[in-house]
């Protein structure tokens, strides 16, 4: 019985990989390195900072996707060869070694296949996070810092780096808002499953009374744009205002006026920067986001004008996704996806992935099914 459960096993993460294997194409993404490499070692590549930093974040991700499938593919036949030479030696230990492995190998397979699901336009991009405090006064400005962290800490544990763009203060503790950047291929398709409401229902640390609050945080996901894009914002669209950057408290970090605003007039979109240390570096960083904000406004609009051509104006997406319960017990639950877990600790503490997996692999289901439906 233990031979057909192993040969059942193998069997099964060998069709998962040939699944991956067959969406990925490694010939073709072995021709997409090539154009890569020959495009990163060209003369003056850095000459535009941010395009070199683009081809060669592409690269590298391109390249530990081949190496991915091609370790995968001498893991799965190094863990067969292992069980026969277990079976023909009438070893145990190595029967048992070869058993883990193949369940490892399954594991490492579905994770693996959460990255060839991200295939949506912009999924590859990097990804621009603000999260807002909602509902809820001093706990919602908390529940927003709360979420900040979560999110720094998840990229911080996968080794993504995040620069935090903007921050507003709330004046008794928390933010009112912050915006952070995930400068990693494919962080857009990774969180855009978060955007969305979150909700947290807990014993107030600000109430003397110690009674149970709900607090709610919006948190938007939006890829960032590339020069393909042609986002055009003409200067009499916009309104430019600049403020001294100031830190928690109200307190200044500096004298000059190097914050910037710029509100998008036709919209009402607004974008503030204060991160960067010069007037100009912030307005650049603040148009980088508004168009990015603009793309995805854009893109929006021709969705829904496509379902309402095939009759259907239902959305996808609800509003409130996610609910983090503290009191009178512990768990965080996906409302979409029904995943959840008890560990609210490790959730806090960046410990996401799983949550992320659920929501790609319900994102992709979602899509199958209005693709059909038209």
């Amino acid at each position: 019985m233990a031979d057909i459960d192993f040969t059942q096993s193998l069997g099964m993460a060998r069709a998962t990989f040939t699944t991956i294997s067959d969406a990925v194409n490694p010939d073709k993404l072995r021709t997409r390195i090539a154009d890569l490499e020959k495009e990163a070692s060209a003369p003056g590549l850095w000459d535009d900072t941010d395009h070199a930093q683009e081809v060669t974040s592409q690269l590298s991700s391109s390249q530990a996707m081949l190496k991915r499938l091609t370790d995968m593919e001498q893991r799965l036949d190094d863990v067969e060869t292992l069980e026969a030479l277990g079976e023909e030696m009438a070893d145990a230990d190595t029967i048992n070694e070869a058993k883990a492995e193949v369940e490892q190998i399954r594991k490492d397979l579905a994770d693996l296949e959460i990255n060839t699901l991200l295939d949506g336009e912009y999924d590859e991009r990097q990804a621009v996070v603000t999260i807002r405090s909602g509902a809820g006064g001093i706990d919602a400005s908390d529940w927003a810092h709360m979420l900040l962290r979560m999110y720094l800490r998840w990229a911080e544990r996968n080794g993504y780096k995040t620069k935090v763009l903007n921050t507003s203060y709330g004046e008794e503790g928390g933010i009112k808002s912050a915006t952070f950047q995930v400068n990693e291929p494919y962080a857009y398709g990774k969180l855009s499953v978060e955007g969305g409401t979150h909700r947290l229902v807990r014993i107030s640390p600000f109430d003397n009374q110690g009674r149970r609050q709900t607090s709610f945080a919006g948190v938007e996901v939006i890829p960032l744009v590339a020069t393909s894009d042609h986002i055009d914002i003409p200067d009499s669209e916009i309104r430019v205002d600049t403020f001294q950057a100031s830190g928690p408290g109200g307190q200044g970090v500096n004298t000059t006026y190097s914050a910037v605003r710029i509100t998008h007039l036709p919209t009402g979109l607004v974008v503030s920067m204060q991160d960067e240390r010069s007037q100009i570096q912030n307005r650049a960083a603040a148009m980088q986001v508004l168009e990015s904000r603009l793309l995805v406004l854009k893109k929006e609009a021709e969705r829904k004008k496509r379902k309402e051509l095939a009759g259907d104006v239902k959305a996808s997406w609800g509003d409130q996704i996610r609910s983090y319960v503290l009191h009178p017990y512990q768990m965080v639950k996906d409302l979409r996806t029904g995943y959840e877990t008890s560990n609210t600790s490790g959730v806090f503490d960046g410990d996401i992935d799983a949550f992320l997996a659920a929501g790609i692999r319900w994102r992709h289901q979602e899509r199958m099914r209005e693709e059909a439906e038209e």
